[in-house]
């Protein structure tokens, strides 16, 4: 039997309905824009703004509505995240790992383990996680496992990387292997003396994140924290597509997000080209033309993304192979061509821009160096694979979490 929700966990505001949430999240990117440049410059960890994701209600917006959470729709939780990207993307990716494995929960969790870790999200609590290994085959050979104990309970001893949002996180979703070689996911309190979270985390891009280095020891989780996930891929499921539709969110946020602002440099510190004839740079028709195309690949993106999230929605409504093989596919397409157009455009704005927009002061280069960043979670050579087939000879995606 689970026991009662923390009462020491933070309060936070619930929201209501869709509409709710997207209001709230329009609210929040405004305020994380502000110093967005500033935190990646400096390395300075958003502690204090992913503080105010909690007390907003944002990241409880996923939980179903018998429980008392909006239970949003894959539409609406989409949006929510291009809005966070278009402002700071690191901000964006930090709870994505939340929300996926609270989408665990929510599909493979028994009714009081749903009944107490829901309770726990909508009074603020974070999950982050302890996923991904280094030095193993591939990246689903994972040597992390939950050894049993006599009298009931698992010790878990490993080291994980990469492991955005751990470091603050209030609970940790760690992936591990059963005596039976399935994977399962315990969930531990994250002041547990036996996990150390290592800000360690060095990329060009995404600086603050913290995607550092969580090291096990010892780690106890009783029963009543482990729950299956290996059984989430015996049928049909959207367990990939939720999580892959996020990321592809979020690098459609970081395009918006360079676009914006190459629009703005331009109008405020661009000169004209002298052959242009003109007295500003947003009368050159060159660069006119050049914002239209950016404009068109950015509009195409977010379209393939909203239409993503929609299949989602709908295979949710009437899930079987067919239904979930269509949504997989809409947002592998979605994911490959955000990832595209994320780079495109955060490179493209120094063209826009001119040398000037290169400085160090202004910190432009942060758009490039988190679209790169971020779009090496996965590789979407493969998504456009299985478009490929299925074009080809009508062949359904497989069934693992990346698609």
């Amino acid at each position: 039997m689970a026991p009662p929700a923390n009462p020491d966990a933070p309060h936070a505001y619930v929201i209501r309905d869709d509409a709710e949430a997207l209001a709230v999240a329009a609210g929040l990117a405004a305020e994380f824009a502000v110093d967005a440049a500033e935190r990646d410059a400096t390395r300075r960890l958003p502690r204090a703004e992913l503080d105010r994701l909690s007390d907003s209600g944002l990241l409880a917006i996923t939980v179903p509505a018998e429980h008392g959470g909006a239970d949003v729709s894959a539409a609406t939780i989409a949006e929510v995240f291009r809005l966070l990207a278009a402002a700071d993307p690191n901000i964006a990716q930090i709870p994505h790992s939340h929300f996926v494995y609270v989408n665990v929960l929510r599909h493979q969790g028994d009714p009081e383990q749903r009944k107490f870790f829901f309770g726990e999200i909508l009074a603020g609590k974070r999950i982050g996680n302890a996923q991904s290994e280094i030095g193993t085959k591939n990246l689903m050979d994972y040597r992390t496992r939950l050894t049993p104990v006599e009298g009931g309970g698992y010790l878990v001893n490993g080291t994980k990387y990469y492991a955005t949002g751990a470091l603050f996180a209030h609970w940790i979703a760690i992936l591990a292997r059963g005596e039976d070689d399935k994977l399962y996911v315990a969930y531990a309190p994250a002041d547990d003396p036996g996990i150390t979270v290592v800000d360690d985390w060095a990329g060009m891009g995404q600086r603050t994140t913290a995607s550092g280095t969580v090291h096990l020891l010892d780690v106890a989780v009783p029963d009543d924290r482990v729950v299956p996930q290996h059984r989430t891929f015996d049928g049909p499921q959207l367990y990939g597509a939720f999580a892959q539709v996020l990321h592809a969110a979020i690098d459609v946020g970081i395009a918006e997000g360079a676009l914006d602002e190459a629009a703005h440099f331009v109008r405020t510190k661009t000169r004209p080209w002298f052959e242009a004839g003109v007295e500003t740079a947003v009368e050159d028709p060159l660069l006119v033309q050049r914002f239209g195309e950016l404009s068109l690949e950015l509009r195409a993106a977010h379209a393939l993304l909203t239409t993503a999230a929609r299949e989602i929605d709908t295979a949710a409504a009437a899930l079987d192979d067919d239904s979930a093989g269509r949504a997989s596919l809409a947002v592998a397409a979605a994911k490959a061509y955000s990832d595209r157009a994320a780079n495109s455009l955060a490179g493209a704005l120094f063209e826009v821009a001119g040398t000037r927009s290169s400085l160090d002061t202004f910190n432009l280069h942060r758009h490039w160096r988190n679209a790169r960043t971020h779009t090496l979670h996965d590789p979407v050579r493969w998504k456009v694979q299985h478009l490929g087939r299925a074009a080809l000879t009508g062949t359904l995606p497989p069934r693992h979490g990346l698609l």
